[in-house]
């Protein structure tokens, strides 16, 4: 059974940095894609960053300040957050896909999620 367990979330001021977690178990994090989501109060889920076999892929709103990494002996994937701003607060979810042939943008094509964490970057 898949489980996925986010962690790293906390408050921070503006300008500041943060590093998000997310541990598996179940299935390997290097065989399907791995992926970072984000919901603000009110809106809809984001898609934040993605890693595959055929490389990253992130959102415009966070490009050059996000890095999405594996570490497949710990079978974690991490969300660097540098330079983070107020528009940055969300609780941040990561998400495996559903197989290896699943695309990265959309939820739809994830099937297994972690509770989330929580993200406040203050002004």
């Amino acid at each position: 059974q898949v489980q996925l367990v986010e962690s790293g979330g906390g408050m921070v001021q503006a300008g500041d940095s943060l590093r998000l977690s997310c541990a598996a178990s179940g299935r390997t994090v290097s065989s399907y894609t791995m992926g970072w989501f984000r919901q603000a109060p009110g809106k809809e889920r984001e898609f934040v960053a993605a890693i595959s076999w055929s490389g990253t892929y992130y959102a415009d709103s966070v490009k050059g300040r996000f890095t999405i990494s594996r570490d497949n002996a710990k079978n974690t994937v991490y969300l660097q957050m540098n330079s983070l701003k107020p528009e940055d607060t969300a609780v941040y979810t990561c998400a495996q896909a559903r197989n290896r042939y699943s695309g990265v943008y959309s939820p739809t094509q994830y099937g297994y999620w972690g509770q989330g964490t929580q993200v406040t970057v203050s002004s």
